[in-house]
């Protein structure tokens, strides 16, 4: 059976890749390169699968929000 889910990547402020699974609570890895992220988040979802049940959402988007200050 295959399952997908969302990943956030987000890139920090020492260049490295951090990917976040929003619905497998404390589901997160990181790499300098993409494609090591990408074998990385895949065995991180595989291990956070074996204690916990995803929590089902659904992914609508990113809005990047202005304030002034």
């Amino acid at each position: 059976m295959t399952r997908e889910f969302s990943v956030v990547i987000e890139k920090d402020e020492d260049g490295y890749f951090v990917a976040s699974v929003p619905t497998l609570k404390g589901c997160h890895t990181q790499a300098k390169s993409l494609d090591v992220l990408m074998k990385r988040v895949k065995e991180a979802i595989e291990l956070c699968l074996e204690v916990e049940d995803p929590v089902v959402t659904e992914f609508i988007g990113v809005q990047r929000v202005a304030i002034s200050g």
